[in-house]
């Protein structure tokens, strides 16, 4: 063999050993292997072993190399500092598969094996029975008209324990799982966010939550019984005028001193808004600023953010005003205290807690947030799609459904591909949760990504409605959804918040395999624990380079998938997009140091990949999950093309705008990136079939909008609609037979529907037939019309609750 032919055997050796990923010292002995080949002087070969020994062996390379570096690092800055409120923040929660994208090489036999629930025969009894009863028992249209759920739906709630839940079984709530509430809410949410605005607060982040974890023995028997029974009614406090994202830095202040009787006791201070069910709340869970002046509790003067419980009537508490989000009438209020005096036993675990309120409000949202709000979505974007394929085949213009048309089908098969997506991270994620993981940056992904999903569904289905879909009334079924799905978007981490700053911010060191345990050795000056995460991070670079190189070159075929079939290309995908993500992270974050949390425009690009590669899997498991429907392949197909176009797009603009990639020596590697993309935007002609499937009646619509609320009477919108889909596909085939005796001269010339009775006289159909068109069109013109009302019956459906009426309602509620 020649010297250039071992040369290259080395080499290719080599990249396959950074392919693969091989350690230190499998590396350091190709490296022999090529000193030996290429049989360099003496000196050269002398100091590259000296070299690889200092490598290879741990003592020699922490205090000749790795010190230095560590110390290098330190004084340039190039790794962030964390603050404590950070590390709070990152330190929530558990790292789950999300972890797996940061390596470069993801896990996929770990990625389907996680947990994907099912819902118990016992809860599908509840939903069938109870959440079924609830949602008859008022119209969407019925509470906006009241501005308030009708007092029966209230006592419904609270004799079927629907605050409690989340609560165990032994303090009489109904111990449901995160599965079964998230069922629970998406079904509620297909019928009204009023309903998921009032029972989602009781259940998710609130004082049963903050005292299921933290509670005392004795706050938890005389609390969580009364919240399970809806005897007291909770909510939770911590936004603020100048607090809002930004919510460590509330000023509410809370300050200890001892009574009169010796006993310890707070004084509270606070002005806090947007508080979901505050003015007709029993009981306060309210986050403040605890000063402890002569250090009472021994834990300072500052002990910092501390949760309490105040019962609503204490006096000082003003709770009689009411906020308007968007018109949807759930209650929403500004809250204010006044040197309202409680005793410090009414801190959430006592004493001991003081000064630990963030740690709590943060683990808290750690998994809750990817609970409710991508139920909600759930629901929403079943029902969107639901009603608006049925919608595009019973409307007709220019003689066709408009179904028909292209225009209307690529909207169509959005909504159809996006619901399959957020339905699927609903259940992979609450499969996460159940099994005791707790997810942070999962759960902030589940949230952004499903609300803003579900507000393109929603846009969509509205395009569709038309005219129809912008005139309220009892007969419409998006209009209050459309005007609610911003306040999904904002709540508990505004949406642009969360991706900027959330996901790869505190996402890349949370879930990176190396930068969190870098960072809290540099800070501890630790060069031995230092040493064990920087030369595998070293490593994890080299790896993911070779590897995201060669995949793009081969367009992922050279990963391995855990599936055969027509889905393999997905998953090779997928590691694919995983090997440049992990490199572009680790190249923006060694180049950018520190500055990288204020470029926010990139971290938002670097948390669009994360997030469509977590739904992508997601996506993924729950076809496996559920069968390999074929009926489905289309929603699957559509779906992950949707996620690759994503990922390629927010690629393309991390390269375009990394300072590192803009000189001139990577314009070639770009230039074959754009040749060969990871993705682009699903076809028409798949399009097509996700459309169809919206607007067929049968198991494949069935299965995708399956769990919510389907009323079937004719009184019902929603119900009317449906019995038009069926009887419009009905009589497809029977509006054929007449167009092809018009075609064979039998019939003359004008629309099927005005030959009706001379198709049934020449005996082209029969009675039944066209007793069935007749029925199938004056139920369709029934269906297509809008609502109107005297101006007297609109003046007086839009007056509000003021002034005496409000504090009416709230007294009634009570």
């Amino acid at each position: 063999m020649t010297t250039l032919t071992i040369i290259a055997t080395i080499l290719f050796s080599l990249i396959l050993l950074g392919y693969l990923g091989a350690p230190l010292w499998v590396g350091s002995l190709g490296g022999v292997v090529l000193l030996w080949a290429v049989q360099p002087p003496i000196g050269v070969w002398s100091a590259t072993i000296a070299s690889l020994l200092i490598l290879n062996i741990p003592i020699l390379r922490q205090s000749i190399i790795t010190a230095p570096i560590m110390g290098g690092l330190k004084k340039w800055q190039i790794l962030p500092k964390i603050s404590e409120t950070e590390k709070a923040a990152i330190e929530a929660g558990t790292v789950w598969v999300e972890g797996e994208f940061f390596t470069g090489k993801p896990n996929f036999h770990r990625i389907l094996s996680e947990p994907y629930p099912q819902l118990t025969p016992e809860i599908r009894a509840f939903l069938d029975g109870p959440v079924e009863q609830v949602c008859r028992m008022a119209s969407d249209w019925e509470i906006y008209q009241r501005q308030d759920l009708p007092p029966q739906v209230w006592d419904y709630l609270k004799q079927e324990r629907f605050f409690g839940m989340m609560i165990p079984e032994e303090y009489g709530g109904l111990g449901f799982s995160n599965l079964a509430y998230s069922a629970v809410m998406a079904k509620l949410a297909s019928r009204s966010f009023t309903h998921v605005a009032t029972v989602g607060v009781t259940n998710s982040l609130g004082p049963a939550k903050l005292l299921l974890r933290y509670g005392t023995e004795d706050q938890k028997s005389h609390y969580l019984p009364r919240l399970a029974s809806g005897e007291d009614i909770p909510c939770f406090a911590l936004t603020e005028p100048q607090a809002g994202s930004d919510a460590a830095s509330i000023t509410s202040s809370g300050e200890v001193f001892k009574g009169d009787d010796g006993r310890l006791y707070l004084k509270l201070n606070w002005n806090k808004r947007y508080i979901t069910l505050g003015a007709i709340a029993t009981l306060l869970g309210l986050a403040v600023q605890l000063h402890d002046p002569d250090n009472w509790l021994g834990k300072g003067e500052h002990p910092g953010i501390t949760c309490a419980l105040i019962p609503i009537q204490t006096p000082g508490i003003i709770h009689n005003r009411r906020h308007d989000p968007m018109g949807v009438p759930f209650y929403n209020s500004p809250l204010e205290g006044h040197d309202v005096i409680v005793p410090v036993e009414q801190i959430i675990g006592g004493v001991e807690q003081a000064g630990q309120g963030w740690k709590m409000l943060m683990q808290s949202l750690a998994a809750g947030r990817g609970i409710s709000f991508p139920a909600t979505c759930t629901g929403v974007t079943k029902l969107a799609s639901r009603v608006a394929g049925a919608h595009a085949v019973v409307r007709k213009q220019f003689g066709l459904s408009i179904g028909r048309f292209e225009g209307v089908e690529e909207p169509l098969a959005r909504m159809g591909g996006l619901t399959y997506i957020i339905d699927a991270v609903r259940l992979y994620t609450c499969g996460a949760v159940d099994n005791g993981e707790q997810p942070a940056v999962v759960s902030a992904i589940a949230k952004s990504q499903t609300t803003e999903l579900a507000r393109r569904v929603v846009m969509d289905g509205m395009d569709i409605f038309g005219g129809s879909g912008i005139c309220r009334g009892p007969r419409n079924l998006l209009a209050n959804v459309y005007t609610a799905i911003p306040i999904a978007i904002t709540v508990e981490g505004a949406n642009i918040l969360t991706r900027s700053l959330m996901i790869f911010g505190q996402g890349a060191i949370r879930s990176h395999p190396y930068i969190y345990d870098e960072i809290s050795a540099m800070e501890r000056s630790d060069v031995v624990a230092f040493d064990r995460a920087f030369w595998p991070h070293l490593g994890l670079i080299m790896r993911s380079g070779v590897r995201a190189g060669l995949l793009s070159l081969t367009g992922g075929r050279l990963a391995r998938s855990p599936v055969p079939g027509e889905t393999a290309i997905y998953y090779q995908k997928l590691a694919w997009a995983s090997a440049t993500f992990a490199n572009l992270s680790d190249l923006a974050m060694f180049s950018l140091g520190g500055s990288l949390k204020r470029r926010e425009t990139l971290t938002g690009r670097f948390a669009d990949i994360l997030s469509w590669m977590y739904l992508g899997s997601a996506t993924l498991r729950r076809f496996e999950t559920e069968g390999q429907q074929t009926e489905d392949l289309p929603l699957l197909h559509w779906a992950m093309q949707y996620t690759f176009a994503q990922i390629q797009q927010a690629i393309e603009g991390i390269i375009y705008n990394l300072p590192i990639l803009s000189t001139g020596l990577w314009k070639p590697i770009l230039g074959i990136w754009r040749l060969n993309p990871m993705g682009t935007l699903p076809s028409d002609g798949l399009g097509h079939q996700v459309a169809k499937i919206l607007q067929t009646p049968g198991t494949g619509r069935d299965r995708l909008t399956t769990g919510i609320f389907l009323p079937r009477h004719p009184e019902e919108a929603i119900g009317r609609l449906e019995q038009a889909l069926c009887l419009s596909r009905q009589v497809e085939p029977i509006i054929k037979t007449i167009k092809n005796a018009i075609l064979t001269g039998q019939l003359p010339k004008a629309r099927p529907i005005e030959l009706v009775d001379v198709a049934l006289e020449e005996g082209i159909i029969n009675a039944d037939e066209a007793m069935l068109i007749h029925n199938a069109e004056v139920l369709r013109s029934n269906t297509i019309q809008v609502d109107s009302f005297t101006l007297e019956e609109y003046q007086q459906r839009n007056s509000v609750f003021t002034g005496p009426q409000l504090l009416e309602q709230i007294v009634s509620v009570s």
